[in-house]
């Protein structure tokens, strides 16, 4: 089985979601056309990058925060039933009952959602805490059949997390972030780390541009799980996009049997 991903590395508008969702629409609907007939692979799967309909703008989140999800998953449902592609949507400030978290939502090429994922790992020097909650599981879905994992931006710096997901069985890592570019060789280092390690896939998605307090890196990423990378992004808006051929997993893992040969009894 083949798929095309593509990371849809684009700026955001600090703290004005209805522009990022005119901007996220189109976006979307450039990539999925160009996945129609630039490709023969079976699926085409898009992931956008972290809190795109916000940015960063938390201190204003209790008042931007879309409500439940309902606005971003009904968006990002008929985008993909009407696109005839996969999305994995990047992360969003989702205002609930007790408090606001970073999710991920997952869905397939008919709009219907796979399920979703709430940032565990919150990150301070960003001032994260102070207006996220944490999540309390797992981010793992099936897609086409093939076991995926999504994590959001902080999320890479903890390899046992990452290893968690991979140990379930999943081939397909997807990573959304708003990583800064002062620290673009730590994205590009964690990024082919967990491939490498974790024998799988990575498609990771980073925005660009900047807000009142950061710069963002780009440099969205697609690495096999050899560690080679097959596509990379600069630091512009652009598409970036790889065929992943889902059968290498199941080869590198074979090859290299760092799964059969840990020693979970001595760590």
């Amino acid at each position: 089985m083949k798929w095309k991903a593509s990371c849809i590395q684009m700026d955001v508008s600090f703290g004005e979601p209805d522009d990022n969702y005119r901007r996220a629409k189109e976006w979307i609907e450039r990539a999925s056309a160009g996945a129609d007939s630039s490709t023969a692979a079976d699926l085409a799967v898009l992931l956008l990058p972290e809190l795109w309909t916000t940015g960063y703008d938390l201190s204003r989140l209790a008042a931007i925060a879309d409500r439940n999800g309902d606005r971003t998953r009904a968006f990002l449902a008929g985008l993909a039933a009407a696109c005839g592609s996969a999305i994995v949507g990047g992360s969003y400030a989702r205002l609930a009952d007790d408090g606001i978290y970073n999710s991920m939502p997952f869905f397939d090429s008919s709009g219907r959602l796979l399920g979703g994922y709430d940032k565990l790992h919150l990150f301070g020097l960003m001032k994260e805490p102070e207006h996220l909650l944490p999540g309390s599981g797992m981010g793992l879905f099936r897609l086409a059949g093939i076991l995926c994992a999504g994590v959001v931006c902080y999320d890479i710096r903890f390899p046992e997390w990452i290893r968690a997901h991979a140990l379930a069985g999943a081939e397909v890592l997807f990573a959304a972030a708003e990583w800064p570019a002062s620290r673009l060789e730590h994205w590009r280092a964690l990024l082919l780390a967990r491939a490498i390690e974790n024998q799988c896939y990575v498609v990771a998605c980073n925005r660009v541009g900047s807000d009142p307090d950061n710069r963002f890196a780009g440099h969205s990423l697609i690495i096999d799980p050899w560690g080679r990378i097959l596509a990379e992004g600069g630091s512009e808006e652009q598409i970036v996009s790889a065929e992943i051929d889902l059968e290498l997993v199941q080869d590198v893992r074979s090859r290299i049997p760092v799964f059969r040969d840990r020693r979970p009894d001595w760590y």
